[in-house]
């Protein structure tokens, strides 16, 4: 429970983030090469500050073994840098909501993964969950017509890929985590993201005009939506299983419709709303069996 909290927690930043983010790429028209650069150097840097502040030179153990190298060089690359590119792509050519929700597809990869791999089978309350959740998903994304989809194609297909890489920063981090900070491990993954995408766009190239309420707004999605979400995330693997924490991500598209229908003025059908409700009740399928095994 402790660390569906922690997940539930962490989606809810993620929902708040997710709608500053749509008014960032299509209001204000940020490029995306340029914002990442931005969003991922700075957070790193402040992360790693709060962790040397705690920690002193104990944020350096994760460089003491090739094999955690590996491991944070993996998180940093195929999760969080993949993962906010992919989000933010599929935020700019569609919605945050339509993105949200098809990033909630990380579950079906991870028990893919987990049958694959490790041949084993998820639990019966997980595969619930999961498929109302889906269901809610099919809904949200074309309005219960197959034929119809809700969003650009293109905005599709990026929001399939940050459901596969959201499945990754779930499960390549968890180890890693287990033996030092969730703060540190944060904080070197997202520096080491930030100098990999400033290598290839530098924040000072193509920067654009710089205002107070974009200050404001960047300034919220790398508080909020990168410090705050992502450390409420490896938090909460200290105590829950990879599927667990992914399956409790659906909160975040439920709090990013009701933000996008407050400040963005996103329309929504009734069926839409449906979808959404579904959503929920996979949360507490998945925290009512969970919370009784004797259920499974």
């Amino acid at each position: 429970m402790k660390g569906i909290l922690w997940a539930m927690l962490a989606s809810t930043l993620w929902g708040i983030s997710g709608t500053v983010m749509q008014f960032v790429s299509q209001n204000q028209a940020i490029p995306a090469d340029w914002f990442l650069s931005v969003r991922t150097l700075s957070a790193g840097i402040i992360l790693l500050t709060i962790g040397f502040i705690q920690q002193g030179r104990g944020i350096f153990k994760v460089w003491h073994s090739w094999r955690s190298i590996g491991q944070l060089v993996a998180y940093a690359t195929l999760g969080l840098m993949a993962n906010m590119y992919t989000f933010y792509i599929s935020i700019e050519r569609g919605t945050a909501a339509a993105a949200t929700i098809l990033q909630y597809l990380s579950p079906l990869f991870i028990v893919l993964g987990t049958l694959v791999f490790k041949r084993q089978l998820p639990l019966r309350s997980d595969m619930l969950a999961f498929g109302v959740s889906l269901f809610g998903v099919f809904l949200a994304i074309t309005r219960g017509n197959i034929h119809e989809l809700a969003i650009p194609t293109d905005a599709l297909i990026w929001g399939i890929l940050s459901g596969v890489t959201a499945a990754l920063y779930v499960v390549l981090p968890r180890k890693i985590v287990s033996e030092n900070s969730p703060i540190v491990i944060l904080g070197w993954g997202t520096l080491i993201a930030g100098v990999l995408f400033n290598g290839y766009h530098p924040l000072w190239v193509g920067a654009p005009t710089i205002t107070p309420k974009l200050i404001i707004s960047i300034g919220a999605i790398v508080l909020i939506g990168t410090i705050g979400a992502f450390s409420a995330l490896l938090h909460s693997l200290q105590f829950a299983p990879s599927a667990v924490v992914s399956i409790v991500d659906a909160v975040q598209p439920v709090v990013t419709f009701v933000l996008s229908i407050i400040f963005l003025g996103l329309k929504v059908s009734v069926v839409e709303i449906i979808g959404s409700v579904l959503v929920v009740l996979a949360i507490y399928i998945l925290q009512h069996y969970r919370s009784d095994p004797d259920l499974e």
